[in-house]
């Protein structure tokens, strides 16, 4: 906990001696008050407890005004807090090897499920937007707050050839920041792509300066990352990595499926989809995010819980003094109420 009027501590000081100015006054009490035969006979009627109960009252409102003082000095401390703005980005592989059956009823459908009751469970003021990757990446839904249309973009997934994961991550990037000038057709098809493509000098994407910021310090959007395989095209995963680390923007990604992989056919092809965990999980690194397995639709369906819980909130510094305040008023309060019920008087 740290304080923004660090100075106003020095006010604390007065609290030991109001303990001592508390004391003295016990002892000139004690010493104007009548003197019995027996004093012994007087304690004894009073009994322990009686003793001790007259000083609660006064340490109670000793500990309101000290929390008060500690108020006055305008405490801050990193709490978790709800996110005002936030867009999220599900980037979701949809290649051929999405159709194989180790996580029932196939990686692609719990994907699916878990996908659309993770959108569910979000606040409403959070915007959502929709990539599906394979040989190359498309925008399905754009960020929006439409819960349906969010839902039915997941719906109208269809398998492809090859796993570009790049792509996704480059897309993702590209949606969040539209304005960025970041060149998708360059960085995902390459440059002779673009070249041989028929150029429209009036769409062509503005070239911006970029100067990369600390991996993680954009708290406003976060991309989550669901594979099941490994990249087969597109550019390289780290890379695009780095290109989301450069704009401070987290990656979590999520694994579907086994590490051993699963020998499946697709439109005449026979292949092992593994799982590349070692890429999966630099890239978390390299953004900050952090990465996590799903070998089974339930797992795959507390991996999302999870990750409603950590992109909603944020740990932020924030000002406490209105909380130390609350606590002394009520510790005053107190004070005051349990003077009047046993003494029938206010301290």
């Amino acid at each position: 906990m740290t304080f923004l009027w660090p100075g106003m501590l020095w006010l604390l000081l007065a609290v030991p001696a109001l303990v001592a100015l508390y004391i003295l006054l016990l002892r000139r009490k004690k010493k104007a008050a009548l003197r019995y035969a027996s004093l012994n006979i007087v304690k004894e009627a009073l009994g322990a407890g009686q003793r001790f109960r007259r000083h609660v009252p006064p340490l109670l409102f000793l500990l309101a005004l000290a929390t008060m003082l500690v108020a006055v000095a305008r405490p801050a401390a990193i709490v978790r807090l709800p996110m005002q703005q936030q867009t999220i980005i599900l980037a979701m592989d949809v290649s051929g090897s999405m159709r194989a059956r180790d996580v029932e009823p196939n990686r692609l459908v719990a994907a699916q499920e878990a996908a659309k009751q993770f959108v569910a469970d979000l606040p409403r003021g959070v915007r959502v937007g929709v990539v599906s990757f394979a040989g190359t990446a498309a925008v399905v839904q754009p960020p929006t707050h439409a819960r349906e249309d969010i839902v039915a973009a997941i719906d109208r997934f269809q398998l492809q050839r090859g796993t570009a994961i790049g792509s996704g991550i480059i897309l993702a990037l590209a949606t969040i920041f539209p304005d960025a000038g970041i060149d998708v057709s360059d960085s995902i098809y390459g440059r002779d792509r673009r070249r041989s493509a028929p150029l429209d000098p009036g769409r062509a994407p503005e070239k911006k300066d970029f100067t990369p910021v600390e991996p993680g310090s954009y708290p406003s959007a976060a991309i989550i990352l669901l594979t099941d395989g490994q990249r087969t095209t597109g550019p390289d995963s780290l890379e695009a990595a780095k290109m989301a680390a450069d704009r401070g923007v987290r990656i979590f990604t999520v694994g579907v499926g086994t590490p051993a992989g699963e020998v499946i056919g697709f439109e005449g092809w026979s292949f092992r989809a593994r799982l590349d965990e070692d890429t999966l999980k630099a890239i978390a690194d390299r953004t900050r995010g952090e990465y996590f397995h799903a070998g089974t639709a339930m797992d795959l369906k507390k991996v999302y819980q999870g990750l409603n819980a950590r992109l909603v909130f944020e740990k932020q510094e924030t000002e406490i003094t209105a909380l130390f305040s609350a606590v002394a008023a009520c510790l005053a309060l107190v004070a005051a109420l349990l003077s009047f019920l046993w003494f029938s008087r206010i301290l």
